[in-house]
Formats: structure tokens, C-alpha cells, sequence
């Protein structure tokens, strides 16, 4: 064998190995996108996960959501916050990402630019500071809803405080948050994302020893009002949206707690 046929041999092995090396890197690529967002749940999330309108449920580590194409938003968001959930990390912010484990494809971030809007999170950031995974997790497009700033940084964002209270308290909560997708609504951006004249925040307390649920019903605008002016029972949302909550409950103890608008077993201190 000359030594240009050797060189011109080694050269191909080289190549074969390099495009065999990116063929794998490509591979394990597509499947962490499936990991990060599947339609297989593995936790305990699952057990209280609502209903979905749409049959579009994506699961990724720190929550679940189920996607409205029609809306470009989630109609729910769920996820279950443990008290050791609960951290003093500050994570840098990240910049916002497409969903890509949405099969719609979901709503591009351009479409809040120069919109009025914030891009308000239906699971907070704050709500996922034990790692810096879960914390940029939340800044998937799918995980947002155009907010006024002052609704987004006012009484909706007291309330996500409120909540982490509660999971202080109550050794953990579950929670489901989203925008009431129906009605005359205003869209931003090419692709139309629907601004909800409404938003809502269910919680369960399964782990205190008694069962209790709470229901949040808020207009799109800030208030200085207390936080029980807003509690309504679960059935009104469930009404309003179409979805619902908690259907794993014993029926008796299920219709109960979603009748209630009882906010008295919960500290509002």
C-alpha cells in the first residue's frame, strides 16, 4: 500500500468516525427534548393532575401543563410544591424559550415584544429555586400568559407569596393556575396569543391531615383588595373553563370541597 492510499484511508476513518459522532449527538439531542417534555408522567405529580380540554398534556420535571393551540397558552399549569421546594437561591434569568415538546408548536416570545404585556408565569420561577433546572424550566413560552405588569407584579404575585406560605405551613400544596380561555378576549402578535380577562389559582391540601381546597378567581387588573375577596368555590371555575379538578378525590369528599368557598381553615396572616 503507497503512503497516499494510507493517508487518503486514515482520512475517510477519520470522517467516518466524525459524521458517526455528530449522527449520535443529533440522536441524544431529540431524545432530551422528549425527556424534558413528555406525555409520560413518573412522579407524584400525576395524582392530582385536572383534565384536559384539549388532549394536548405535556409533562416536564417541575410541572405539568396541558396546551390550548387555539389560545397559544395553557389552559393549566399543575405542579406540586413541597415545602423543601421552598429556597432563598437567585438564580440569573434566563432568556424565554419555545416549547418544544409541543406538538402545535407553541407561541413564539416575540410575541409579547412591544405588546402591553408582561410575560406573566402561570408556575412562578420563585416556585422552582431548588435547582437551576427547574428554576429555567419556567421560562418555556408554554408555562406564560400575556399579564398587565401591574396585575402581574401586584395582587397575582401577592398571592403566589401567599402560596409559598402555605407550602411552608401545610407541609406542601399542590397547585393549578391558568387564564380563563373564553369570552371576547384581545390577542397580541402574529400568532394571535389571547389575553384572559381572567386567572385563577386552585390549591389542595392533601398532607396536613385534612383535606382542604381553595379556589382564587381573579379579574386582569390589580387590586389592594385582600386575597379572600377573590375565593370562589372550585365548581365555579370548573364552570367557567370546562376542566376539572381533583377528580381523583372520593366523589363524596370531591363535590363537597369544590362547593366550598370556606377559606377559614387557611391562615391569611
Amino acid at each position: 500500500m503507497s503512503k497516499k492510499t494510507g493517508y487518503s484511508l486514515i482520512t475517510a476513518i477519520i470522517l467516518i468516525i466524525i459524521y458517526s459522532y455528530n449522527l449520535l449527538s443529533e440522536k441524544q439531542e431529540k431524545e432530551e427534548i422528549v425527556t424534558q417534555g413528555s406525555t409520560v408522567k413518573k412522579d407524584t405529580n400525576e395524582y392530582f393532575l385536572p383534565t384536559s380540554t384539549t388532549g394536548q398534556i405535556i409533562h416536564h420535571d417541575g410541572y405539568s401543563l396541558s396546551y390550548n393551540e387555539s389560545h397559544e397558552q395553557a389552559e393549566w399549569v399543575a405542579y406540586e410544591l413541597k415545602k423543601s421546594h421552598l429556597s432563598k437561591t437567585h438564580f440569573k434569568r434566563p432568556y424565554f424559550e419555545i416549547d418544544k415538546a409541543v406538538k402545535t408548536k407553541a407561541a413564539h416570545w416575540k410575541n409579547y415584544k412591544k405588546s402591553g404585556y408582561d410575560r406573566g408565569h402561570l408556575c412562578p420561577a420563585g416556585d422552582r429555586k431548588y435547582s437551576k433546572a427547574a428554576h429555567d424550566e419556567t421560562f418555556l413560552t408554554s408555562n406564560i400568559s400575556p399579564q398587565n405588569h401591574e396585575f402581574n407584579a401586584g395582587i397575582w404575585n401577592r398571592l403566589e407569596q401567599k402560596v409559598r406560605y402555605w407550602a411552608a405551613k401545610y407541609d406542601g400544596v399542590y397547585v393549578v393556575s391558568g387564564g380563563v380561555l373564553n369570552g371576547k378576549m384581545k390577542t397580541i402578535g402574529d400568532e394571535r396569543v389571547s389575553v384572559p380577562n381572567q386567572f385563577f389559582k386552585v390549591i389542595i391540601d392533601n398532607n396536613s391531615g385534612n383535606t382542604k381546597m381553595l379556589a382564587f378567581l381573579m379579574p386582569h387588573k390589580d387590586s389592594n383588595k385582600p386575597l379572600y375577596d377573590f375565593v370562589v368555590p372550585v365548581d365555579e371555575v370548573e364552570a367557567l373553563t370546562g376542566i376539572d379538578f381533583f377528580s381523583e378525590l372520593n366523589d363524596d369528599k370531591e363535590n363537597r370541597l369544590e362547593a366550598s368557598n370556606n377559606y377559614k381553615n387557611w391562615s391569611f396572616k
